[in-house]
């Protein structure tokens, strides 16, 4: 067993939990820190595929009461918890057709550093503004949501595509322009990672399961394990961080580290490890 190559696991099954949920970019994290591991063997498709769905498992679990409850509703015909659940889908629905007909060119034009470095500049630039200039909070609860917004949230995800721009940055930032509070459009991001990530997960696992070795289920486990533990604690933080703070924290990490990779580049650093 390589021990190195386990603790690169392991170090960015931690990072992938602790970036998944907070509009930092979680894909952006991974390509930058992975790139400079060298954790780049063909497992790595898959590895990163499983580790995203050990983080989506740990908010499956604290909303475990909330999604019983919901699919009991939908179960017994609850005209509310129908309407919710088909906001759910419209929102997933625009991700499913960006991702289907461009993910293949978007993973091998805009997956490197330097895209990465803009789009977490631009991002941040845009959550800044999208905390002072956010429309009158209308929904305070995500059982209210409707479908225009829903829908405006999911077209909002799909700019998540660029590595850097953040999933849940995107599906936040939607919400807060459509009228959510921050609390409500943080809670509908997470409803709303559960069929994305989950879809991804299968659809980019059933493509690469060729590159998947016997040899690599400890890292995977390993990984996957350290993804669901840490997302679990990021995620209770989270939602006690934005009942009494705003996100402009989050917005000026993302243009620091956006502007320290630009630096880095700039003077030729490279992120390959040998180079």
């Amino acid at each position: 067993m390589d021990w190195l190559f386990l603790c690169k696991a392991l170090l960015l099954g931690i990072l992938e939990g602790l970036t998944e949920f907070l509009p930092i970019s979680s894909t952006g994290h991974l390509i930058v820190v992975g790139s400079w591991l060298e954790f780049d063997s063909g497992t790595g498709k898959v590895f990163e595929v499983v580790i995203q769905l050990g983080a989506i498992m740990a908010v499956v679990w604290l909303y475990r009461m909330k999604i019983l409850h919901l699919l009991q509703g939908m179960l017994k015909g609850n005209v509310a918890d129908l309407r919710f659940a088909g906001c759910v889908l419209l929102a997933f629905f625009p991700a499913v057709i960006i991702g289907v007909l461009a993910i293949d060119f978007i993973k091998s034009t805009l997956f490197n550093p330097l895209v990465v470095a803009i789009a977490l500049i631009v991002g941040g630039v845009i959550l800044m503004l999208a905390e002072r200039h956010a429309v009158e909070a209308k929904i305070t609860r995500i059982e209210d949501i409707t479908w225009g917004r829903a829908l405006g949230i999911g077209i909002a995800q799909c700019f998540a595509m660029i590595p850097g721009t953040s999933r849940s940055g995107s599906t936040i930032v939607g919400g807060l322009l459509a009228g959510l509070s921050r609390q409500a459009a943080t809670e509908f991001s997470f409803f709303l990672a559960m069929p994305t990530m989950l879809g991804a997960a299968v659809y980019d696992g059933y493509r690469h399961r060729d590159l998947l070795e016997q040899n690599d289920l400890w890292l995977i486990a390993m990984g996957f394990t350290a993804a669901f533990v840490t997302a679990l604690l990021v995620v209770r933080a989270l939602v006690q961080f934005i009942a009494s703070h705003s996100f402009r924290v989050f917005a000026w990490y993302r243009i620091g580290l956006g502007t320290l990779i630009l630096v880095l580049l700039a003077f030729n650093f490279s992120f390959s490890a040998n180079a």
